[in-house]
């Protein structure tokens, strides 16, 4: 099986639970009665051999790439922009560019699974692209325009 893109749907009952903070702190931690705080957000990159997609639930090193100026569970995500939505549709984007330097990833890949590791490492979303090796160069995934129509989360 391949990856596939999607919002996973564990995701989607866990916003239903409240149990994900994205973008600045609004509302009361889970583990604090006085202090709003912020989840971490990370992303990690996949092998084309995985099979990540929409019945994801949480981040595992299997299929994830590895090789040289790479961390086994990603980079952390600019997580600055609050949610906010635009007629029907809620949205969510992060705030900065993903990015890994001088990095040597030989063996394909071709998604990356953006996932809270303040909450258990739950999975957020899986996100496709071409594949892709790299030998001594650096990666960025540019972050679209946070709007209801291009936004990296979208719910409608």
């Amino acid at each position: 099986m391949a990856n596939s893109q999607a919002i996973c749907t564990s995701f989607k009952v866990e916003i239903l639970l409240g149990q994900h903070q994205l973008g600045t702190a609004t509302l009361t931690s889970r583990s604090s009665l006085t202090s709003p705080t912020t989840d971490t957000v990370k992303a990690a990159l996949f092998l084309v051999s995985g099979s990540l997609g929409a019945a994801t639930t949480a981040y595992s090193a299997t299929s994830e790439v590895s090789g040289t100026n790479y961390t086994a569970g990603g980079v952390t995500v600019t997580n600055a922009t609050a949610p906010t939505s635009s007629g029907t549709t809620a949205f969510w984007t992060p705030s900065a560019s993903l990015s890994w330097t001088t990095v040597t990833l030989a063996t394909a890949f071709d998604c990356v699974l953006v996932y809270n590791s303040t909450q258990s490492n739950r999975a957020i979303g899986v996100y496709t692209f071409g594949s892709t090796t790299i030998t001594g160069g650096n990666l960025t995934i540019t972050m679209p325009t946070n709007d209801s129509s291009n936004a990296l989360l979208r719910i409608a």
